[in-house]
């Protein structure tokens, strides 16, 4: 049951985080691509660990539902609410990652 708490809270840390920091980047061709490597390698992660979420979740374990549930909300209220969140939401930009929607 930790182990599915702490990767959906994982999948909602990586939701929100900025470590990519492409203004630190040269204009040149080389960094953008390797910032655009790295969106890539992160999304594919968060992806995964997503699918390990859901995976978990369809045991059918009521104990392991709770338990995911939580880790989310957990990691929306540590990561994602305005609660803890000390960036500057002037430039419209919240994360390195495109939004998990359907």
């Amino acid at each position: 049951l930790a182990v599915v708490f702490f990767l959906a809270l994982t999948v909602e840390w990586l939701s929100h985080c900025n470590i990519l920091r492409p203004e630190t980047a040269s204009n040149r061709r080389g960094a953008a691509a390797a910032i655009g490597v790295m969106q890539t390698v992160l999304y594919a992660v968060r992806i995964g660990l997503a699918y390990l979420v859901m995976l978990a979740v369809m045991s059918f374990n009521a104990g392991v539902f709770l338990v995911a549930i939580a880790g989310h909300g957990v990691g929306f209220f540590l990561f994602g609410s305005r609660a803890f969140n000390k960036q500057n939401h002037s430039s419209g930009k919240t994360s390195d990652l495109p939004p998990m929607n359907c």
